[in-house]
């Protein structure tokens, strides 16, 4: 098992840095103690400890050594002072810890179910862990605010007093002169850092989302546009106000062969399933609405978040410039929406429906998932891969091969690649093909893959193409997409 030592000294890499950290100690140091209780699975591994199945620890391991690197990456983040205008900025990317303990958590599971006897660690209990990470969050956000506010009254006097003495009418020597143009021309950077210090401030008195349950919301506690803002065959979205927050009202819909009760139905599926899987890269729900319940005509809805910049798509097809950081940060957060939906305790459970409509995007270009209600069941799966050509754009080529195929994970993995290839060229997929004929022949018989543009990080290429693979097995995870996609956001920020 040769990442064995690699892991391990990955490790010992990570405990060291985590004693040179400058910021975020507190969320550095449960990250390695989280590692440490890994590195008690892996030595107990290379120590010879009886386990299941050695093909699937040698895959538990190469997991775990790339989700070790993202670790050291993170914490030498915070163990550089000199790059105090990058920590200000990563600060705001708090997901980066949520997405190194998750995966964290995912080995520990992984390994664990490999060692025979193995008891359960504390440190990957999940209502600990979510108690856990939610105080050091607070902790280290008030230390944080501190050491910035102390840094921002020592610019703010030092600057007073150079004008102060400008004031006065008295020139200032050369050295002082050249010490006031600095400080002038720091200016912008203090009110950047006010900014910084008022956000810190509401972030700490924020509760999370996590910690909010879905309630039942009055009819008169809404306010809505009278007309939607989007049309789907089961529903009609509109624009509305619930609490003084601008929110999209959900409608469900039902023609006149369609059943109320089946609405129904369907209404508790998506309340239900957003309501497992809370996340800030999963569109959020605040509530729900039924009216007229008992009578003929019942009316259900979901007040969910609302994302101004619309679908995905429509981001894509609009004028607005998209750089490759911004690109590769906007697939990162559909790929952590993805990872959330596949983590579920339910190891079967997928989207069922992945394409660019289905991610909507918030302010600062943040991408949530949804359409979880469309979470099919298999029948529908293979009706949908026999249905319109926009649909079987997104199809795998195992599932246009064979209908009766079983839809996965691994297929899903396909369709997200779809995804990935639209943010990058903000091209429609298979623009030319016009019939299942066309895709199929595409797809199937020529085995080709649309091209990415010439100036498209390698890195990213790379991903896209796995992901696009004819075949099933060389497809990452949606938590190994998270993992790469995490170092091409931060590799591009660099540059």
């Amino acid at each position: 098992m040769d990442a064995i030592e690699p892991i391990l000294s990955l490790a010992s890499s990570i405990y060291q840095l985590v004693g040179e950290v400058q910021a975020n100690r507190k969320r550095c140091q449960r990250v390695a103690e989280r590692v440490r209780a890994l590195e008690g699975l892996v030595t107990a591994i290379r120590g010879g400890a009886s386990t299941s199945d050695s093909t699937h620890v040698e895959t538990a391991l190469r997991k775990l050594k790339l989700t070790l690197q993202l670790a050291e990456d993170l914490v030498r983040k915070y163990s550089d002072a000199r790059f105090l205008k990058r920590l200000v900025r990563a600060y705001h990317q708090g997901e980066d810890f949520a997405d190194v303990n998750d995966r964290l958590n995912d080995a520990y599971q992984e390994l664990g179910l490999t060692l025979q006897g193995l008891a359960a660690d504390q440190a990957f209990d999940a209502a600990l862990r979510r108690a856990q990470d939610e105080a050091d969050r607070r902790e280290d956000s008030e230390e944080f605010l501190k050491s910035k506010l102390h840094h921002h009254h020592l610019h703010h006097g030092v600057t007073w007093a150079g004008q102060d003495k400008q004031l006065l009418g008295s020139p200032l020597p050369p050295d002082l002169q050249a010490m006031q143009e600095t400080m002038n021309a720091t200016q912008g950077e203090v009110q950047d850092l006010r900014r910084t210090i008022e956000t810190l401030i509401q972030t700490i008195s924020k509760p999370r989302t996590v910690n909010q349950d879905i309630r039942e919301i009055a009819a008169d506690e809404l306010t809505y546009d009278p007309e939607p803002i989007m049309t789907t065959s089961t529903s009609e979205v509109y624009r509305g106000e619930y609490n003084k927050f601008t929110v999209a009202i959900k409608r469900f819909t039902f023609t006149n062969t369609t059943f109320p009760q089946d609405v129904q139905k369907v209404f508790h599926k998506e309340v239900e399933t957003m309501r497992r899987f809370e996340s800030p890269n999963i569109l959020r729900m605040f509530g729900i609405c039924v009216q007229d319940e008992n009578g003929a005509s019942p009316t259900y809805l979901i007040v969910m978040e609302y994302c101004e910049k619309g679908s995905l798509r429509q981001v894509l097809d609009s004028p607005q410039t998209l750089s490759w950081p911004r690109r590769a940060s906007m697939s990162l957060d559909a790929a952590r929406g993805l990872y959330r939906l596949h983590q579920t305790e339910d190891k079967s459970k997928v989207h069922g429906c992945i394409n660019s409509s289905k991610f909507l995007v918030a302010e600062g270009y943040r991408v949530k998932l949804g359409g979880l209600e469309l979470a099919k069941t298999e029948t529908s799966l293979r009706r949908r891969c026999d249905g319109r050509t926009s649909s079987l754009r997104y199809c795998s080529p195992q599932q246009l091969q064979s209908l009766n195929h079983v839809y996965n994970k691994k297929c899903e993995i396909y369709s997200f690649g779809i995804v990935l290839w639209e943010i990058a060229t903000r091209k429609k997929p298979f623009e030319d093909c016009l019939s299942r004929e066309d895709v199929y022949n595409k797809v199937i018989k020529e085995k080709f893959l649309e091209p990415l543009p010439e100036d498209c990080p390698p890195a990213l290429r790379k991903l896209i193409d796995a992901c696009r693979s004819y075949d099933a097995f060389p497809r990452p995870s949606a938590g190994e997409l998270v993992d790469k996609l995490r170092r091409v956001v931060d590799e591009l920020e660099e540059e």
